[in-house]
């Protein structure tokens, strides 16, 4: 069985409710069920935080699973830390966003994290959740 931790970053907790048109209608609780009974033969770990030093230490807690899908929002631009984690871990990183961040403002088109993911998914909604789910499990 493999072991993906989805770890969601700043304001993500608000799915569902923020900013609609670009972030949908669904909270992310109720599409991780859906992933899970897409994927039964994935372990899931899911967790959200506002605060970048908590994203930090649940990765280095998780640094040995098959894969961390990592979307760590606002934090993308600004986090030398989350950098510097996922450069210092094993477990391969791909990084998601539900938006394109290269369709919004330009200070988005800029990521610290992208260089040290093993990949990285924009524009797709929630389905780039999948999208990175399916690379670690084929």
């Amino acid at each position: 069985m493999k072991k993906i931790a989805i770890v969601n970053g700043i304001n993500l907790a608000e799915l569902g409710t923020r900013e609609v048109e670009i972030y949908g209608h669904t909270d992310f609780n109720t599409y991780l069920d859906t992933l899970k009974k897409c994927y039964p033969e994935v372990e899931f770990l899911y967790f959200q935080s506002n605060k970048v030093d908590e994203l930090a230490e649940f990765m280095l807690k998780n640094k040995e699973n098959d894969g961390i899908i990592l979307n760590p929002g606002a934090f993308t631009h600004t986090s030398v830390i989350l950098a510097d984690t996922i450069a210092n871990i094993s477990a391969p990183v791909v990084e998601v966003h539900i938006s394109n961040l290269f369709g919004r403002e330009n200070f988005r088109k800029n990521s610290l994290i992208t260089s040290k993911c093993c990949g990285s998914l924009c524009g797709f909604g929630l389905k780039g959740y999948e999208m990175a789910l399916f690379y670690f499990v084929n």
